[in-house]
């Protein structure tokens, strides 16, 4: 089904902007103006906008620990969200949360999360819920091929198809687990195959095509919302840098890096389908690129002059009144 010329457009968007944000994070971070780690999401952004391209606000999404894209895929405050990772009082999170732990419950975002497959449970409990109130809501739990490998998700997928909930299970196969290639570290080779075995339709595809991605979340969205179950799709799109920030990657060569930015790159496969179909201008696209970066750099600089958090509030919002 060809995509409404708005729909492509807010496609596009989503991922320059993660484009922008990231590549914004990286130099601010090589500045050191960025607190604690940050791991960037770029060379993914198709998998992320894919998605969420399909979801509303009120469906929910489970992140990772390189949760970035995954906020501003879902429609994130972008003002908030920088100020979140610049740990500042007015953040999504109120600046407790940082990179790797925030959040945006109003559009359904349900937190980066640095235990390594823990966000699969977290998703399938959010489809539970969205079934017993039945609501005609989805979930997704995106998933690293690392995380993968984790008992706590073979378990989500085995309740999740039991109980036929409205759950996908997106793999972001970007070819490492951390520093360990997935030739090694993944049994069998196969990820999609493997969450096939659990009895839910699986899709392996070309995560650095937004249209491929996208298409398989229509089908996979609009399943969940019949209510006839979860469905795993697993998107293969090398990260163009390391697991965090500042890692030297040793265990990738020159070449790979150079051969995934020249004929991997997200933004340039979607702009090249769009306009040599006569679907969007290039000019047009220019223009959210300005409007973008413009954004991104108004963000980053209010975040950097707003105020930290009141120390006097360290333990707000972290236990349960009258817990402890």
């Amino acid at each position: 089904m060809q995509l409404s010329k708005d729909k492509l457009i807010d496609a596009y968007t989503r991922m320059k902007k993660i484009r922008i944000f990231e590549e914004t994070m990286r130099d601010e971070f090589a500045k050191g103006t960025v607190p604690a780690f940050i791991h960037l999401y770029i060379g993914q952004e198709a998998i992320a906008s894919g998605i969420c391209v399909e979801l509303n606000d009120d469906d929910t999404i489970a992140s990772t620990h390189r949760g970035h894209g995954h906020c501003l895929a879902k429609n994130s405050n972008l003002e908030r969200m920088t100020m979140e990772i610049f740990c500042r009082a007015d953040g999504l999170c109120e600046g407790k949360g940082g990179s790797m732990h925030i959040a945006d419950l109003s559009v359904g975002m349900l937190g980066a999360n640095a235990i390594v497959g823990a966000n699969a449970p977290i998703a399938v409990g959010a489809a539970l819920r969205q079934r017993v109130m039945g609501e005609n809501l989805v979930s997704a739990a995106f998933i690293g091929d690392g995380a993968s490998n984790q008992g706590a998700v073979f378990e989500a997928m085995n309740l999740a198809s039991v109980l036929k909930l409205p759950v996908l299970f997106v793999f972001e196969n970007n070819g490492y687990a951390e520093f360990t290639g997935v030739d090694y570290h993944c049994g069998g080779g196969d990820i999609a195959g493997r969450a096939e075995g659990f009895g839910m339709p699986s899709y392996k595809l070309d995560g650095s095509d937004f249209f491929s991605v996208q298409e398989a979340a229509a089908e996979a969205v609009q399943r969940a919302r019949k209510g006839d179950g979860p469905s795993a799709i697993e998107c293969y799109a090398k990260r163009w840098y390391g697991h965090f920030e500042g890692d030297p990657q040793h265990y990738r060569t020159k070449k790979e890096l150079e051969s995934i930015r020249k004929n991997n790159d997200p933004l340039i496969i979607f702009r090249q389908k769009v306009e040599e179909a006569g679907l969007i201008e290039s000019s047009e696209l220019d223009l959210i690129d300005d409007d973008l970066l413009s954004q991104v750099t108004n963000a980053v600089e209010k975040a950097k002059n707003s105020p930290l958090p009141n120390v006097k509030e360290l333990t707000t919002n972290v236990y349960e009144k009258g817990s402890y």
